[in-house]
């Protein structure tokens, strides 16, 4: 590619001659006969300052350069006098290639995260949202690779479904609109629907491939506008065959520090934004997730705690009902200071699929819950045994006709396994200190705010 990267050329061991930029300018600075221009290119936080002056080719142009305006440098890297950065282009020539107006709404001061959503198409270009999605980047390759190093296979289950998935959330189906758009059919012979979770066909080939995980969209109808919820949403899903729950929570342990590890190392300058002015805590939160064991607790145990707390939660804390936010972030914040897992949930708050204790009264589930985000993983060992499987399904309702594939799994050569899910968004959370679902997604699909 016929351009040179400011990230590169920042880390740049020696001055170099005819270098090609391109990006968009930040700010334009004058001083007598030299122009200063601050240009990003997206890749990385910084900027590169190019400094033209009346030898430059095309001085003339400059004047029209506004913040926003993208254009193309040509010039020399060289020492820069200035103070707090190494280097600084010398150009030797300036072209516009796309102009701007005074209309252009990311200027030169602070914005809102509420006024950025109005113009997601545009917050890329500001610095926070440009680092969160390059953050937002690694770390989606970090979980690949997590994976890859682990001899997992990456499996791409079905976006549209006939299943909702064991309830797991509200649907969207998914219709056809009739020639005179007056009425609307389902599609095919059954209503289709935008699957909540890739989990049901990840088992099937967890019990045939052993270890497989899958990554891709989830969606969720509720009409739901709090910080934590998104009708769209990426999940990632591993199954894991041969696997009890407390192998389970130790592959999850092991997946979200891996992470945590990843973009500390490959993500400083981004990551330092977020804690200079979003999170002053971020980074020792992080440096901690990747050293302390995380805790471990039953759900009953938990409940006990929650009863004993100190303080006056807005949710009651009683045994048999699930645990809130605020309870979460007390376990986490408060009384441990660190994530934790919490186990064996009572049977009739979870799924029809987790593995039923020897008690006949929990269930194998566990959630892993952090500091500020709350619960960040869900998971269980899967119910194996099929005459079980078969009486949950009776209990819960659900239809052993419409689900007999899923039966087949334990009716031919079943084995013991176990899986869980991980909102990809809700790490990115965790990772940025970003309170907000809106603020980590490219383009928020939630209630009203659908901008295309």
């Amino acid at each position: 590619m016929n351009r040179s990267k400011i990230l590169h050329l920042l880390k740049s061991e020696h001055p170099v001659k005819d270098v090609v930029v391109r990006g968009w300018v930040k700010t334009r600075r004058d001083s007598k006969s030299i122009f200063f221009l601050e240009v990003n290119d997206g890749s990385c936080l910084e900027n590169l300052q190019v400094v033209a002056t009346g030898e430059t080719g095309n001085f003339d142009i400059i004047q029209k350069i506004l913040t926003g305006t993208s254009v193309k440098v040509t010039g020399d890297l060289v020492p820069s006098p200035a103070k707090g950065q190494r280097w600084e282009l010398l150009a030797k020539k300036v072209e516009i290639l796309g102009l701007t107006d005074s209309s252009y709404p990311l200027q030169k001061k602070r914005h809102s995260d509420e006024f950025l959503r109005t113009i997601a198409h545009l917050r890329p270009r500001t610095n926070k949202y440009g680092a969160m999605f390059r953050i937002r980047s690694e770390a989606s390759f970090a979980v690949h690779l997590f994976f890859k190093e682990r001899g997992f296979y990456h499996i791409h289950t079905p976006i549209l479904t006939t299943l909702d998935c064991e309830g797991a959330g509200e649907l969207f189906a998914v219709l056809e609109a009739s020639r005179d758009n007056k009425q609307r059919a389902p599609l095919f012979d059954k209503t289709l629907y935008l699957t909540v979770s890739g989990q049901l066909a990840a088992e099937m080939f967890a019990c045939s491939l052993g270890n497989v995980y899958t990554f891709g969209p989830a969606f969720r109808a509720e009409n739901s506008n709090t910080p934590r919820h998104a009708s769209e949403f990426w999940m990632v899903e591993p199954e894991v065959a041969f696997c009890d729950l407390h192998q389970n929570m130790d592959l999850a342990e092991e997946f979200v520090k891996s992470l945590v590890l990843f973009l500390l190392e490959n993500c400083k300058p981004d990551l330092s934004l977020f804690s200079r002015f979003i999170d002053p805590e971020l980074m020792p939160r992080l440096e901690s997730i990747c050293h302390l064991e995380f805790e471990r607790i039953p759900y009953k145990k938990a409940v006990d705690i929650l009863k004993k707390a100190d303080i006056s939660f807005s949710y009651p804390v009683k045994y048999g009902l699930d645990l809130q936010t605020e309870h979460e972030r007390y376990l986490t914040e408060n009384f441990f200071k660190k994530p934790v897992f919490v186990y064996d949930y009572p049977r009739e708050i979870k799924p029809f699929y987790m593995r039923v204790n020897d008690d006949g009264q929990t269930v194998a589930a566990m959630d892993l819950l952090v500091p500020k985000t709350g619960e960040l993983i869900g998971g269980s060992q899967r119910e194996e045994r099929l005459e079980v499987l078969e009486g949950q399904m009776e209990s819960a309702g659900i239809s052993k006709e419409l689900y007999g594939w899923y039966l087949d799994s334990r009716r031919y050569g079943t084995v013991l396994h176990s899986g869980f899910g991980m909102g990809f968004e809700r790490f990115l959370m965790l990772a940025t200190g970003v309170k907000n679902i809106r603020d980590v997604i490219p383009f928020p699909r939630t209630p009203g705010t659908v901008l295309f």
